[in-house]
């Protein structure tokens, strides 16, 4: 189990893409540099979604992710 310091957590759990990543992008706009948003989804398809979003915004850093028995848990650091 991967252990990061969030800041914030946003469940989007119940919601299929491009939600998750749409939320998070919303979301980690609000926050401060530094700070770590941990994200709970059920989307399978957001462990491929989520990272190829993070590797392709400047401004954020994905930390890690952690897949659940039925629930997916990503890391996303704003470093901008």
């Amino acid at each position: 189990m991967i252990e990061h310091e969030a800041t914030e957590t946003l469940d989007v759990t119940g919601q299929n893409c491009p939600m998750p990543v749409v939320k998070t992008k919303q979301r980690i706009d609000d926050l401060d540099p530094g700070e770590v948003l941990e994200v709970l989804a059920t989307d399978p398809g957001s462990m491929s979604d989520v990272a190829g979003w993070a590797d392709t915004t400047d401004g954020v850093e994905l930390l890690g992710q952690e897949e659940g028995e039925d629930v997916f848990t990503h890391y996303v650091r704003k470093t901008e």
